[in-house]
C-alpha cells in the first residue's frame, strides 16, 4: 500500500529528481512551454504553481525564497517581473498539460506543459 506517499519517483534518486524538477521549472519559466513526458510534466506542475504563488508577494523573502527554489538568476527575475503580475488576479491553475503522441524511440507517453 502506498498510504502518505505523494510524487513520482521518476525512476531516480531523491537529489537528481529534485535537480531535475528544478531544471525543468526554470526552463518552463523562460521558455513559456516546453515538451516532455507526461509524467514529468504532471510531477512538475505543482513545483512551478507553488512558484508563481510565491512571486506575486513581489518581496525581498519572495525573491529569496524562489533564489532557493530555482538553479538561475534569470528565472527568478521573469517569474517576479512577468509571470506573477500576469496572473495576480488568477487564484491558480496557472499551467495546463496537452498530451501529445508517444515518442517513437521507446514509447514514452509525451506532454506539452505551458502556461495558461
Amino acid at each position: 500500500m502506498r498510504h502518505r506517499n505523494k510524487g513520482r519517483i521518476l525512476d531516480r534518486t531523491k537529489a537528481p529528481r529534485q535537480a531535475l524538477i528544478k531544471n525543468l521549472a526554470a526552463s518552463l519559466i523562460l521558455y513559456e512551454k516546453i515538451k516532455t513526458t507526461e509524467a514529468k510534466a504532471k510531477e512538475m506542475r505543482g513545483y512551478v504553481e507553488k512558484i508563481i504563488t510565491k512571486g506575486k508577494a513581489n518581496t525581498l523573502a519572495a525573491r529569496r525564497l524562489l533564489l532557493k527554489q530555482l538553479p538561475t538568476e534569470n528565472s527568478v527575475k521573469k517569474v517576479l517581473e512577468v509571470l506573477s503580475p500576469r496572473y495576480q488576479k488568477r487564484p491558480g491553475g496557472y499551467t495546463r498539460i496537452v498530451k501529445l503522441p508517444r515518442r517513437k524511440g521507446d514509447g514514452a507517453k509525451l506532454a506539452l506543459i505551458e502556461f495558461v
